[in-house]
């Protein structure tokens, strides 16, 4: 078929793996724990910044411990991921080298480190912060493990459960703060995320044609038409969501300035189009890799900041 010989000429060779690194048990839990990963925790600012209430320390102090929380969270599920991966990892031309399934860390060390973390973060969130971050994290961890032990071999559901994470990210600054958050941010915000993940997912599946078992087995149970039909829908829905958001919220603006939020409909778009180069190329990976090696959309992920920026500043 045509879109087959297509979807293989895209295909792209992975480099070979690298050789694990060295270092002890305290190193191998610090890479179990994906610290590049941890910038995707940076969406905690996204309500409060929304909504212009990031301008006070009180503010900045609570989001960043928010943050902190969010990624001990993160960290559990991936140290507990890991460690019942463990035995399928080892046998992974690439994952073999993760700490966990290299030996590095002991599985129950993982476990318990994982384990403690999970009931640490909630725990701290429940003292520190308002009750309602708190049930956030905890719904988070619930989620993310039942993922980890099955919702990732359900069709649409593991769409939508990673989806919901980058939700959840986005909104549990919003709570820490008390922010009523607008159904329109929600909208956005999570078809956003469905966007990002089904293009990932279809990239995967683009430079895996032909290669049986070379990635997630769920993937042989899409079609690469269908994840091409979830990333479009996600982006029109998110771009309608957004422009929405724009014109209900932009109000009459500060007198003799420009109507910054309308304008930044305008960058959202650009940034939505030019992710979608990547998409259709099958080479948009981790979110946070396309957006930073892309000069032409960090530029334009700049100027949609300054944009809304200047709509939400109190000046």
């Amino acid at each position: 078929m045509a879109d087959t010989a297509v979807l293989r000429q895209r295909t792209r060779e992975r480099p070979p793996a690298r050789p694990p690194r060295p270092g002890g048990l305290l190193t191998g839990l610090v890479r179990t724990a994906r610290p590049k990963q941890w910038i995707k925790n940076v969406l905690v600012v996204a309500a409060p910044a929304a909504a212009g209430e990031l301008l006070s320390l009180p503010a900045l102090t609570r989001i960043a411990l928010v943050f902190v929380l969010f990624t001990a969270c993160a960290a559990a599920v991936y140290l507990v991921n890991d460690a019942r991966d463990a035995d399928a990892d080892r046998a992974h031309p690439v994952k073999r080298h993760r700490p966990v399934a290299a030996g590095q860390v002991p599985v129950p060390v993982a476990y318990a480190v994982g384990g403690a973390l999970a009931l640490l973060a909630p725990a701290a969130a429940l003292w520190l912060c308002p009750p309602a971050v708190a049930a956030l994290l905890t719904a988070y961890l619930g989620m993310q493990l039942a993922y980890c032990v099955s919702l990732k071999h359900v069709l649409v559901v593991d769409l939508v459960v990673v989806s919901t994470g980058f939700l959840m990210r986005a909104t549990v600054g919003g709570l820490a703060l008390g922010i009523p958050l607008s159904r329109w941010f929600l909208i956005t915000t999570g078809f956003g995320a469905l966007f990002m993940v089904a293009a990932k997912r279809y990239s995967e599946a683009v430079q895996m044609a032909g290669r049986a078992g070379a990635t997630r087995a769920l993937l042989t149970e899409y079609t690469t038409g269908y994840l091409r039909f979830v990333w479009q829908l996600a982006a029109g829905v998110a771009v309608l969501g957004y422009c929405l958001w724009a014109l209900e919220e932009g109000g009459a603006g500060h007198p003799g300035l420009l109507p910054w939020r309308q304008l930044s409909v305008v960058a959202f778009i650009l940034a939505v189009l030019r992710y979608a180069v990547f998409a259709d190329r099958g080479t948009a990976g981790e979110p946070e890799d396309v957006v930073l090696r892309d000069r032409a959309l960090t530029l334009i992920g700049v100027v949609w900041a300054a944009l809304y920026a200047a709509a939400v500043s109190p000046w």
